[in-house]
């Protein structure tokens, strides 16, 4: 929301306007009521997409991909629990705890589209429905092409996206977003943090492709490692900024504070992912203990990460707007509500 100024003045939020932004912010509050059962089976669902995340990460790490080799049977069933030995335990494994997120996702949907009066949250909480269902049907062609290295890294990605709208999902259906006023401040600089955290987002993105692509066999690991000094420079200039400059909100600064801490430890984890796997491991004829923990452990963090970027970049949208210049051609404008 804005207000429209008159020529030579800069168009930004007006005092009238911030007091007008917090009255329609507590009508929302009133309107839309915290439930909180809602928020924690969206936290939940959140929690166990994350063990997903890390389920795949075991059997990406193990070389376990096609130890259960058809789908979606299991060998030639649909029912049938297989022995849960070598491969077969990490494979099916992972698909038992896809199958148990399909079913929490439906059911967090159902529940928000009954439950939920903004409109918005409900075609989000529909959406992922279909973010997982396309999720299970690359799980499905990466086997069925025996593990295309495209294919595969478009799982991983998938995953992830999944994984960040279900923490928004958590975000939203939460007390401090529902009841809430927001502290507005607004941002001047060039470029904007809300810009600096849309970088952030995608350099994520491209270092999360790279990384599933080195992972799957598709490109050398070198790629990955330079991009990671490009994600270490935005994502620190990133935080930096929102705790320099926005600390006083807490909305913005405790997932700057997240961040700079899951960077750090990102960037630890890919060094021993570097060391175990590249380094010393690369002559190894199957995967190692350090090789799994560190590798399973970066995707953990690097999920976490994206995820909090995700939610700084929300909360940034919402309390930090960006101040803009326009100019009215020829003659002066009577002040209207975007």
């Amino acid at each position: 929301m804005r207000l429209p100024s008159g020529p030579g003045k800069r168009g930004v939020f007006s005092k009238s306007s911030a007091v007008y932004g917090t009255e329609e912010f507590a009508l929302k509050a009133i309107a839309t009521p915290y439930n909180r059962r809602l928020h924690q089976f969206a936290v939940f669902t959140a929690c166990v997409t994350l063990l997903l995340i890390v389920a795949g990460a075991l059997v990406t790490s193990n070389d376990a991909g096609l130890s259960v080799p058809d789908w979606p049977t299991t060998f030639g069933s649909i029912y049938k629990m297989p022995h849960m030995v070598g491969g077969v335990k990490f494979e099916h494994g992972h698909r038992m705890v896809a199958e148990f997120v399909g079913l929490l996702t439906i059911a967090l949907a159902f529940w928000t589209w009954r439950a939920e009066h903004r409109r918005w949250l409900r075609i989000l909480a529909v959406a992922a429905v279909g973010t997982v269902i396309v999720q299970g049907v690359l799980g499905g062609l990466t086997v069925l092409f025996y593990l295309p290295a495209t294919v595969s890294s478009a799982h991983a990605a998938v995953a992830q996206t999944f994984f960040c709208i279900a923490v928004c999902i958590a975000m939203f259906t939460g007390r401090q977003w529902v009841e809430e006023t927001p502290q507005v401040e607004i941002d001047t600089r060039r470029p904007s943090l809300f810009t600096l955290t849309l970088l952030s987002i995608f350099v994520l993105y491209v270092q999360l492709i790279l990384g599933a692509m080195f992972r799957h066999k598709g490109m050398s690991w070198w790629p990955h490692v330079v991009h990671a000094a490009v994600v270490a420079i935005v994502l620190t200039w990133t935080s930096i900024r929102a705790l320099s400059v926005y600390s006083r909100i807490e909305a913005v600064k405790k997932p700057a504070i997240l961040l700079l801490s899951l960077l750090v430890t990102q960037l630890c984890l890919g060094f021993a992912a570097f060391l175990t796997r590249v380094a010393w491991g690369k002559d190894s004829l199957q995967p190692e203990l350090p090789m799994v923990i560190s590798t399973v452990a970066h995707v953990a963090v690097g999920a976490l990460l994206l995820a909090t970027t995700v939610v700084l970049s929300i909360q940034v949208w919402r309390h930090v707007p960006v101040a803009f210049e326009e100019r009215a051609p020829g003659r002066e404008r009577t002040p209207q509500a975007a």
